[in-house]
C-alpha cells in the first residue's frame, strides 16, 4: 500500500515542480527590511527570493478555507508561553486540572498543562563527547573518535579564548576611559589615544567594531558567552549538572523526573525554542513581529534541549510524550555527533511513525556531509531507513545562486531530504521580543510549518505522505552550489535526496490532488 501511495505523489509532482526549475532568479537589488523580515514566505518566481511561497499559498489556495486544529510538539530549549505573539496558540492539556499536584489524566506527568520540562532546573550541559570521555577508555572506535574530536574542539576554543580575552581587555580599557558601558563607533574614533595602552585598545576595538557595526557590543557579549560556555560547561569534564535533574540518564525506565515549567529558569535561555515556535505559529497579520507559517495550530512545549548536547533519554521520552498527547507534527531543532543510547531514540521515532506522527529534524550546522559523518538522530541505521516519518531539513540562504545553501548547513544525498529557509529568520524570543536567528534550527520549523498546513487542510493524508509531498512538490534548482567547510561546489540536486526547496503553494496543490484521489479510492 505504501508503495502505491508514494507513486501517486510522484505522479502529482511532475507538472508542479517542473515549472520553475530552469530559470534564472538572481535578485538584482538588496532585500528591503520588510522583505528580509518575511523572505521565507516570499516566492522565487515572483520575488526572485528562494522563499517557500507561503504568501502565495494563502492568497490563492487557502482563502476562505477552514482547516482542522493541529498540535505541533516543539522539542527544544523551552517556549515563552506568555509571549504576546504566541500565547494564543499555546497548547493546553484540557484533561489536566491546573496546579492541583495530581496526574489527573494519568499520563505519568503531574500538572502538565502546556507540555513538560525534561530538564528540570538544569540548563547548561556538557557535549556528548565530553560525557563519553568521563568513562574509562574502552578501546572502541567511538571512544577514539570522541577523544580526537574533543582535542580538536578544545584547541580551537582555546585559540578563541586568547582572542576574546584580548578584545575584552581592550574593551574594558576603552569603557574605563570613556566612563561609558556602551560607547559608539564615533566615540571610539574621537577618543584621544596618547598613551600606548589607550592607542592599542582603540586600534583593537575599532577593527572589531568596523567589522560588526554598531551592534558590536552585543556581538562581543555573544562571542564571550560562546567561548566561556564551551570551556565552563560543554567541554568541562568535571561539570555534571544532571544531579539537578535527579534521574539516571542511562536508565530509560527511570521516568519520574522533570516538571511542568516549560521554559528555563532564566527565560532568555529558552530563546531558541521560542524562536522555533514563532516560525511555525506566531500569529499572522496582527501587526506584531513576523508571521508564522500556520494559521490553525497549537504549540506543545517540550523542554529537552539544554545549552550543550541533549541526552538520548530526554529526546526519546519527549518524542513519546508529544505523540501520546496528540501532536501530529514534531519539530526537532537539535542534533549531536555522538549518541550512546541511539536505540532509545530510534524506538521513539518508530513509535511516532506507528501513531502517524511526522518528525521533522534539523540537518545540523557543521558544514559537513552527513552521509559520511552522522548527525544524530538519524533515520538511517546500517544503510537502511528505520521509519518513513522523518524529514531532515537543510538550510537555505536568501541569496539565490551558488550561495543559496547556507554556509553552515550540513548536506547529504542520502540523509538530507529537502531544504528550507534558515538564514536571518525573524521570529519571537522571550519577553515579547523578536530577533533574527539562523541555522538549520530555523529551516526545520519552516518546513514543519508547511507540513502542519497540509495536516490542517488535508487531515486524511498520512505522515509518510506529507513527507513525500514536501520533498516531491518542492522547487528544484538547476545550479551548482557551494557546500562543506572546504567550500566545494556540487549540483544542488546532489545536496539532498530531493534536490528541492520546500514550496508551500506546490505542496498544498499536490496535497489536494492526492487527498481527493484517496477519497475517491478508499482502498489506496
Amino acid at each position: 500500500m505504501r508503495i502505491l501511495q508514494l507513486l501517486l505523489v510522484s505522479m502529482f509532482s511532475l507538472a508542479i515542480s517542473a515549472q520553475t526549475s530552469s530559470q534564472n532568479y538572481t535578485k538584482k537589488t538588496p532585500l528591503t527590511d520588510s522583505e528580509l523580515k518575511r523572505w521565507s514566505h516570499l516566492d522565487l518566481e515572483k520575488d526572485s527570493i528562494p522563499g517557500m511561497s507561503v504568501d502565495k499559498a494563502y492568497a490563492e489556495l487557502l482563502k476562505n478555507k477552514k482547516g482542522t486544529k493541529v498540535i505541533v510538539g516543539v522539542i527544544d530549549t523551552g517556549v515563552d508561553i506568555n509571549h504576546e505573539d504566541l500565547k494564543s496558540v499555546i497548547w493546553t492539556n484540557k484533561k489536566e486540572i491546573p496546579n492541583n499536584g495530581k496526574d489527573d489524566d494519568k499520563n505519568g506527568y503531574i500538572d502538565d498543562i502546556h507540555g513538560w520540562n525534561f530538564l528540570g532546573d538544569s540548563n547548561n550541559e556538557t557535549l556528548e563527547m565530553t560525557r563519553l570521555l568521563r568513562k574509562p577508555d574502552d578501546g572502541s572506535e567511538v571512544y577514539k573518535k570522541a577523544s580526537a574530536d574533543y582535542k580538536a574542539r578544545y584547541d580551537e576554543v582555546m585559540d578563541l579564548k586568547e582572542n576574546i580575552d584580548v578584545l575584552l581587555k581592550a574593551d574594558k580599557t576603552v569603557r574605563d576611559f570613556l566612563k561609558k558601558e556602551n560607547y559608539t563607533i564615533g566615540e571610539l574614533k574621537d577618543m584621544p589615544s596618547v598613551k600606548f595602552e589607550l592607542y592599542d585598545s582603540k586600534r583593537i576595538m575599532l577593527s572589531y567594531a568596523n567589522q560588526k557595526g554598531e551592534s558590536f557590543h552585543d556581538d562581543l557579549k555573544s562571542y564571550k558567552e560562546y567561548v566561556y560556555d564551551q570551556l565552563d560547561y560543554n567541554l568541562n569534564k568535571e561539570f555534571n549538572p544532571r544531579k539537578l535533574v535527579g534521574d539516571n540518564p542511562d536508565d530509560i525506565n527511570d521516568k519520574k523526573y522533570g516538571n511542568n515549567v516549560v521554559y528555563s529558569k532564566d527565560r532568555k535561555d529558552s530563546s531558541h525554542g521560542t524562536h522555533v515556535a514563532g516560525i511555525i505559529a506566531q500569529a499572522r497579520n496582527n501587526g506584531l513581529g513576523g508571521d508564522g507559517v500556520t494559521n490553525n495550530v497549537q504549540i506543545m512545549a517540550v523542554r529537552a534541549v539544554p545549552n550543550g548536547d541533549e541526552y538520548d533519554k530526554d529526546i526519546a521520552l519527549a518524542i513519546r510524550y508529544a505523540v501520546d498527547n496528540g501532536a501530529k507534527v514534531i519539530n526537532g531543532s537539535f542534533g549531536k555527533d555522538f549518541s550512546p543510547h541511539a536505540e532509545w531514540v530510534y524506538d521513539a521515532i518508530k513509535y511516532a511513525a506507528s501513531k502517524d506522527v511526522l518528525f521533522i529534524h534539523a540537518a545540523g550546522n557543521d558544514s559537513k556531509n552527513i552521509d559520511t559523518e552522522p548527525n544524530f538522530p538519524t533515520d538511517e541505521v546500517s544503510g537502511s531507513e528505520i521509519a518513513d516519518n522523518v524529514l531532515t531539513v537543510g538550510a537555505l540562504n536568501y541569496e539565490y545562486g551558488e550561495k543559496v545553501v547556507a554556509k553552515f548547513s550540513n548536506y547529504g544525498k542520502r540523509n538530507v531530504d529537502v531544504y528550507a529557509p534558515g538564514v536571518k529568520i525573524y521570529a519571537t524570543i522571550p519577553g515579547s521580543k523578536y530577533k533574527y536567528l539562523q541555522g538549520t534550527s530555523m529551516a526545520a520549523p519552516n518546513a514543519a510549518g508547511v507540513a502542519t498546513l497540509i495536516r490542517e487542510y488535508y487531515p486524511n493524508l498520512k505522515a509518510a505522505q506529507v513527507k513525500q509531498i514536501l520533498m516531491q512538490s518542492g522547487t528544484p534548482l538547476n545550479l551548482e552550489v557551494i557546500v562543506d567547510e572546504k567550500q566545494i561546489k556540487i549540483p544542488f540536486a546532489e545536496a539532498s535526496i530531493s534536490g528541492k526547496i520546500v514550496n508551500a503553494y506546490s505542496a498544498l496543490k499536490m496535497a489536494e490532488e492526492m487527498s481527493n484521489t484517496i477519497k475517491s479510492n478508499p482502498k489506496l
